[in-house]
């Protein structure tokens, strides 16, 4: 339980820092009265199953003020600075939409601190307090329920982009079906797919066992 005295409050969390394929969606959601989020079953969306998400997320969107920054593989190749600077960025523009007395944030910086600090400052809000912690979409329900309307928004991405590439997976580098996707695309092609983040390490292996593999047709 968040005790804000009726001060708005927001929640901010990403879908997508780590995927090798498709969009990158940072969401946030706004309250003033934060014991309305008690016993709507909220946590970190990844312990829900699509059809909870899918319904928490209608109830979050139709009750609350939300958004969703949403940046494309080629925004994030062509970034500034590291990762976590740019998720950072992401952060501070929701926090820009909502405009929070009090802004809670699952940090994806080793340092939590250092991360809500520059969330902060990126905002250019200097009276938002800032809560900035790891796990914080298990610790706090509005940071659980901006996981929720990231997860959903970005899954909803991800299946458009199936319409138009095939079975491409979740987009992580973990997930079997992305690699198997990326392999028989570039060897087809030549080329990743335009949703592909052609700066990761990962799209450098796919390609770098796809020409091993052309080559040893020769032979």
């Amino acid at each position: 339980m968040i005790d804000t005295d009726q001060m708005s409050i927001c929640g901010v969390d990403e879908a997508g820092k780590g995927s090798v394929l498709g969009p990158m969606v940072t969401a946030g959601i706004l309250v003033v009265d934060s014991s309305e989020l008690d016993g709507l079953g909220l946590k970190d969306s990844k312990q829900l199953s699509p059809s909870k998400r899918e319904e928490l997320y209608e109830i979050i969107v139709g009750r609350w003020k939300t958004t969703a920054v949403v940046k494309s593989s080629l925004e994030i190749d062509l970034r500034p600075g590291t990762m976590n600077t740019f998720t950072a960025s992401c952060h501070a523009e929701v926090i820009q939409r909502l405009m929070p007395e009090k802004a809670y944030l699952d940090a994806c910086d080793v340092n939590a601190a250092r991360f809500g600090t520059t969330v902060k400052s990126l905002s250019g809000i200097p009276g938002v307090e800032i809560v900035s912690e790891h796990k914080a979409d298990d610790k706090f329900l509005i940071v659980g329920a901006a996981s929720i309307v990231a997860k959903v928004t970005r899954d909803r991405l991800i299946e458009e982009l199936s319409h138009e590439f095939g079975d491409i997976g979740s987009g992580y580098p973990s997930d079997p079906t992305t690699i198997a996707f990326l392999e028989a695309y570039i060897r087809r092609v030549g080329t990743p797919p335009s949703c592909a983040r052609r700066t990761w390490k990962t799209i450098d292996e796919v390609i770098a066992r796809c020409s091993q593999q052309s080559l040893s047709d020769f032979f």
